[in-house]
């Protein structure tokens, strides 16, 4: 019996000395599994290398395809120089951006309101919902002739090209922004014998925003394109005039840069937006989670 229980009380010891090194195991393992947990790559860092990426692969193939029919950045970039220090870009962007900056304003002021109204009474909606669908589903650019016509080929034809083409985007956005607040919430207001004004600027307002900014950012790329499809259609000046002239001499190089410019202008707006976005809206990235990236 007294060997048995030697053997016991070796197999005890032996079993905490053991369980003693599963735990010092454990602890030493901890280290690897919190260093495992790091912070994701920025996204601007995930942008900056595949834009560095694709110019890179765009320089290698772009200069063994004739100038006539592409070009590469370093030549778009020597053309870009040229035409800024010639005074021409300076120019055409000044000229075109005054009827996009006009247009697309008017767009905004109009826009929202408009879809206000549109989401928050049914009566409105019933009268001018079906215009605003149809307005949106039509080829607008068959308007143009008829717009020339109306008002001739100088600022006003540009304004109003832009501002039909981006106001669509802003008024739909901003109308299902209001048929998707909760019900509740205007009951809320309503109990507090609250107007509908102050239901509209207080509640529905604020809890339509993440959609009135998303209409804003979709209208940025249709304002740009009417831009450019105004100054083709009207008298040719601005960004669209630097392109045809220099398509028609199959100076490709020249043609990109305000083809590249306009795609700059467009994400610089996006990114605009997006920072007033979470200027306007802060709970919005709190609640998708946004803020910690």
């Amino acid at each position: 019996m007294g060997e048995v229980k030697r053997a016991n009380g070796t197999i005890a010891i032996q079993s905490e000395t053991v369980m003693a090194d599963i735990v010092d195991t454990h602890k030493d393992a901890a280290p690897p599994a919190e260093s495992a947990e790091r912070r994701p790559l920025p996204r601007w860092a995930i942008t900056t290398i595949s834009v560095c990426a694709a110019l890179a692969l765009w320089e290698i193939f772009g200069r063994n395809i004739n100038p006539i029919f592409g070009s590469y950045p370093s030549a778009i970039a020597a053309a870009f120089w040229e035409l800024l220090i010639s005074g021409q870009l300076g120019t055409a962007l000044s000229s075109s951006l005054q009827p996009f900056v006009a247009g697309y304003g008017l767009a905004i002021v109009v826009g929202v309101p408009l879809g206000l109204v549109i989401g928050r009474f049914r009566i409105a909606e019933a009268a001018l919902g079906i215009y605003v669908t149809a307005g949106y589903a039509m080829p607008l650019v068959a308007l143009v002739p008829l717009l020339m016509l109306w008002l001739g080929l100088g600022f006003a034809v540009k304004v109003a090209v832009v501002f039909l083409m981006s106001l669509f985007p802003i008024v739909i956005n901003t109308w299902l922004g209001v048929t998707a607040v909760p019900k509740t919430l205007i009951e809320v207001g309503k109990s507090f014998v609250a107007s509908d004004l102050v239901i509209l600027r207080r509640i529905i307002l604020p809890a339509t925003l993440p959609y009135i900014m998303a209409g804003i950012r979709l209208a940025v790329g249709r304002a740009v394109v009417a831009m450019v499809i105004a100054e083709f259609f009207t008298t040719i000046s601005g960004l669209g005039a630097v392109i045809i002239n220099s398509a028609n001499n199959f100076d490709t190089a020249t043609m990109f840069v305000p083809i590249i410019i306009l795609m700059v202008m467009a994400i610089g707006l996006n990114s605009l937006i997006g920072v007033v976005e979470r200027w306007v809206a802060p709970w919005q990235a709190e609640i998708s989670g946004r803020d910690r990236e």
